[in-house]
């Protein structure tokens, strides 16, 4: 497992579980717990899906300290719009059982986004939240954040896979050392339409999934699939012994073609 440090020094591991659409209880807990044995130390949830409480009761039951756990999660759209974010946080903390989290996001880039990254470094300062950054902005919001915000986001993440790069928002990320994390890495499931992957995976022993992330990781991109099987979940992590020729990465470079699986962040209506 790789950890990214970030542009304010601390260490995020690469690879980590995403929990969006696992169900509250026994779902998540269940989930979680396969990956941590698995060897993941990094999980990925937000007030909107509403299993922070399973989340935090998976963490408090786990054999793995908290400690060594990277726990991400964010502040809902309804939170900024009423300029909630501190309390929003300290509602999610209480959820989750921890009175810190490692990684705090704006989820979507709506009205009084500005206000609530004041909120995010406030957290910061007060040692609630170990990094903080967005999710879904584009370079035009990224701005907004620079310009009106004294600390510079850590993390952006995005929906990015191999039909959806975002090179504007991977450019204006890098420019300030903002690393990119991939939301539905996996294409929400359409991986499986596009062969080119399994007949990498051929090559490698690896199936096409396995192709995908490897892809990701190789790009120096922080991914967090979602899954609830204990199977897939254990494949997800089986990353770390093989790699991608040039080719291969080139291959699967060119099949870009700007497609959303996911909403527009510059045109969403929730």
């Amino acid at each position: 497992m790789k950890n990214i440090t970030l542009n304010d020094g601390n260490k995020m591991p690469q690879l980590g579980l995403g929990v969006w659409q696992s169900d509250n209880g026994s779902e998540v807990i269940n989930a979680i717990h396969w990956a941590l044995d698995a060897g993941y130390r990094h999980v990925d949830t937000a007030r909107i899906y509403k299993n922070e409480e399973g989340v935090g009761e998976a963490l408090k039951s786990a054999a793995t300290p908290r400690d060594q756990v990277f726990l991400t999660t964010k502040i809902w759209n309804d939170d900024i719009r009423q300029g909630r974010a501190a309390a929003a946080l300290d509602e999610s903390l209480d959820r989750l059982q921890t009175d810190y989290v490692d990684l705090l996001l704006l989820h979507w880039p709506v009205d009084g986004y500005e206000a609530a990254w004041e909120a995010l470094e406030q957290a910061r300062e007060a040692g609630k939240v170990k990094s903080i950054g967005l999710s879904n902005f584009m370079p035009e919001h990224l701005n907004d954040i620079l310009k009106s915000g004294s600390v510079v986001p850590a993390v952006n993440q995005i929906e990015y896979h191999p039909y959806l790069h975002q090179q504007d928002v991977a450019d204006a990320c890098a420019a300030q050392n903002i690393a990119l994390t991939a939301w539905s890495p996996l294409m929400q499931g359409h991986f499986k339409d596009e062969s080119l992957f399994s007949e990498i995976g051929e090559q490698h022993g690896k199936s096409a999934a396995q192709v995908v992330l490897r892809w990701d990781l190789q790009r120096g991109v922080i991914t967090i699939p979602k899954s609830v099987h204990e199977g897939r979940i254990k494949e997800n992590f089986d990353v770390f012994d093989f790699e991608l020729s040039s080719d291969e990465m080139e291959k699967i470079n060119a099949l870009n073609k700007e497609h959303r699986f996911g909403p527009d962040p510059r045109d969403f209506d929730f």
